[in-house]
């Protein structure tokens, strides 16, 4: 079977170029940007993302209770790769079997998710990222992921995106949510919940 994209058409030989010394990238297509336009913060966001996940899944693989999901993060991560290469080509630039996200990684996520859920007590207030290292990481790249989501949103305002991208984003970050929560249930670790009262007793220092 024919893959579905090109594999990757670079070769990096060495890491400084000094061509952005200036305060200018380049996009796939060779256009030079500003590194603050909303098209390098939408897919610096994504890349930022993909070092937090590499962490998650660094530490899901030494628990045996959660290793299952260090799998699944690696391909999140192949997943945000796709969608690095998208985001940083202009849309007269794209070819037939460039990398991307489709619909088929959207509804991956979604069945992932229920299946999870399935395995998950109800909520009856918010959860607080924590508890375990694991736990707050997935946190971490919730949040992360969110500001991914709101960059590539800012970016469609002016420019042409694919709708795939923030909807991945966006089940993606739901995903990150549920995955803590399991990661959590399957080491055995309580969750701890938001408790609106403890904000003015407890936990100060004493002189």
């Amino acid at each position: 079977m024919e893959p579905k994209f090109e594999k990757p058409r670079l070769a990096i030989n060495r890491v400084y170029t000094r061509q952005g010394d200036a305060g200018e990238t380049g996009l796939a297509g060779g256009q030079r940007v500003a590194k603050d336009s909303r098209r390098i913060e939408a897919y610096g966001t994504v890349d930022e993302l993909n070092s937090f996940v590499g962490l998650a899944r660094a530490t899901a693989a030494s628990d045996s209770a959660v290793s299952s999901l260090s799998d699944i993060l690696l391909r999140i991560q192949h997943e945000l790769f796709n969608l690095g290469s998208i985001l940083a080509t202009l849309p007269e630039d794209v070819h037939p079997r460039q990398a991307r996200i489709t619909e088929a990684e959207i509804v991956q996520l979604e069945a992932e998710m229920d299946k999870m859920n399935e395995e998950l007590p109800a909520l009856r207030s918010f959860v607080l990222p924590g508890g375990s290292r694991l736990n707050a990481e997935l946190h971490v790249c919730r949040t992360v992921c969110r500001r991914a989501e709101r960059a590539v949103v800012a970016l469609a305002r002016e420019e042409q995106v694919p709708a795939e991208a923030a909807k991945y984003l966006n089940r993606l970050g739901d995903a990150f949510f549920v995955w803590s929560r399991w990661a959590s249930h399957r080491s055995g670790i309580p969750e701890t919940l938001w408790e609106p009262n403890r904000a003015s007793s407890g936990g100060t220092l004493s002189e």
